[in-house]
């Protein structure tokens, strides 16, 4: 039973909510997108365009900046801006952004911020393709998905709060809170299936061929078994991609090629165009953020490089550098451009390392430059881990750290190898900085002599060279090459 003190408060924190149902019933308004009733009382159409552009700058930042070329920004631009102008909300200025991102992904901001990567922009083969990805996104906007979702957070957020005022019980209410997170998280299936069924509707009024919604679609769940394959493991992709917000299912395909069955065959999909717009565009890592070839990354611009053990895979971000195996060992790579005066011993212990209990500190020379390092254990939720840091003062603004994570009981096998991980960073000489170039997309006519199998033996990559072109160009298994077609390579 309540103690009477414990109901009196449970109903002083009811109170404002009572007071506020009268206003918030007043929130209801239909959206000419869906039709429905949309109830989001915490976030009116008139601030989310304020959410939007608060929010850009961060998004920018996070996912690797804008992709610096105003010929494909503004080809991008175009097509969504036609889309849009054909939308339910034709009255909201929409903004279309290319991020320098390798990572196939998009999203939408609340007020017409839409997003798509330079990783998802190589991966089209028509313009209809990239035109159902942006109409997807728009369709997010118009149906006002991130309101409703936002709302739910809030709602969900006051109930927790209530219920563990009522229960007297704070841990209550902080796991009411941890469910709506996980429950918020990415899009909702009927979000998604709305957002599909609105890209459609906006492809058909600009005029594409509707049936390449189904292609990418398609495209995309090939390109995250592929990348799946690459990190030799399944389960969760090995970085974020456009599957972290827009959930993985077949049931899309098949809902949407559905809702495509009645398509005009006669409708364009401007694949020419689009190939002639990317023709020449980076792919993969762009030089500013360095660079991944096999196990070595280059940092040109930065200038410095090193590499990785045998059986690691390299994952580039711009936070960090990420090598893991298949066994659970890691090496992270960053650096710390806060100011440091002490000596690196003082900086592992008092500074980078000062939450762990770090034994075996030392200071160490890597190719002409100061450097220091620590050891430690730490609880890992699949058992001990072993953590080897290593500071390096790379210039007066900058300290290089990398860190060595082992599992205990295979400490003593890596040993050596990380050993040489630290001792291969080095500085670039600047004959070696020019000469690091990135990856472009190439598109090529296909000759009488050519095959898949040719052409994708000419790719500079070590492994999956015949999948990494399929997906590519959006072929499926055993499907050919007719000569004469244009298709996608990668070259420097």
């Amino acid at each position: 039973m309540l103690k009477p003190q414990l109901i009196l408060k449970s109903l002083r924190a009811l109170l404002p909510v009572v007071v506020l149902l009268p206003v918030v019933s007043a929130c209801v308004t239909q959206n000419p997108a869906t039709g429905e009733q949309n109830f989001t009382p915490f976030m009116q159409p008139e601030k989310e365009r304020q959410i939007g552009a608060e929010e850009h700058p961060k998004m920018v930042k996070q996912f690797g900046g804008v992709y610096d070329d105003p010929r494909i920004g503004g080809y991008v631009a175009s097509i969504g801006g036609r889309l849009a102008s054909h939308s339910e909300r034709a009255d909201l200025k929409f903004r279309f952004t290319v991020l320098n991102s390798p990572v196939v992904n998009a999203f939408a901001l609340p007020g017409g911020y839409v997003y798509i990567s330079r990783g998802l922009l190589a991966l089209a083969n028509s313009e209809a393709e990239l035109a159902s990805v942006l109409g997807h996104e728009i369709g997010h906007v118009t149906a006002r998905h991130s309101a409703q979702r936002y709302n739910k957070s809030v709602i969900l957020g006051l109930g927790s709060a209530l219920l563990g005022a009522a229960t007297g019980n704070r841990s209550v209410g902080q796991m009411a809170e941890m469910g709506s997170a996980i429950y918020l998280k990415g899009h909702s299936r009927d979000q998604e299936h709305q957002a599909d069924e609105l890209g459609i509707r906006y492809l058909a009024r600009t005029g594409y061929s509707t049936l390449d919604s189904v292609a990418f679609l398609k495209s995309l769940q090939a390109e995250s078994s592929l990348a799946r394959a690459i990190a030799g493991k399944q389960g969760k992709d090995p970085a974020a991609s456009i599957f972290s917000t827009h959930p993985r299912t077949a049931e899309r395909v098949q809902r949407t090629a559905a809702e495509t069955a009645k398509a005009n065959p006669n409708a364009p999909n401007l694949r020419s165009r689009l190939l002639d717009k990317i023709d020449g565009m980076i792919y993969g890592d762009d030089p500013a953020q360095g660079l991944i070839r096999g196990r070595i990354f280059f940092h040109p611009d930065l200038g410095f490089t090193f590499s990785v053990p045998p059986g690691f895979r390299l994952i580039n971000s711009p936070r960090a550098v990420l090598a893991q195996d298949r066994k659970g060992a890691k090496i992270i790579f960053d650096s710390d451009s806060k100011p440091w005066r002490g000596n690196l011993s003082g900086y592992l212990i008092r500074n980078w390392g000062k939450k762990l209990r770090l034994n075996k500190v030392e200071p160490i020379q890597i190719n002409g430059m100061t450097a220091a390092t620590g050891a430690a254990r730490v609880k890992g939720k699949e058992g001990p881990l072993d953590l080897r840091m290593v500071a390096v003062r790379f210039d007066r603004k900058t300290i290089a750290r990398f860190l060595f994570v082992s599992p205990v009981a295979r400490t003593a096998a890596l040993d050596e190898a990380f050993r040489r991980t630290t001792f291969r960073f080095r500085r670039l000489a600047e004959d070696e900085r020019g000469e690091i170039k990135p990856l472009r997309i190439r598109v090529i006519t296909v000759g009488a002599r050519d095959t898949v199998e040719s052409l994708a033996g000419q790719m500079p990559f070590d492994d999956f060279q015949v999948a990494r072109f399929r997906v590519l160009n959006g072929l499926a298994s055993g499907q050919r090459l007719k000569t004469g077609q244009r298709a996608k390579t990668v070259s420097e």
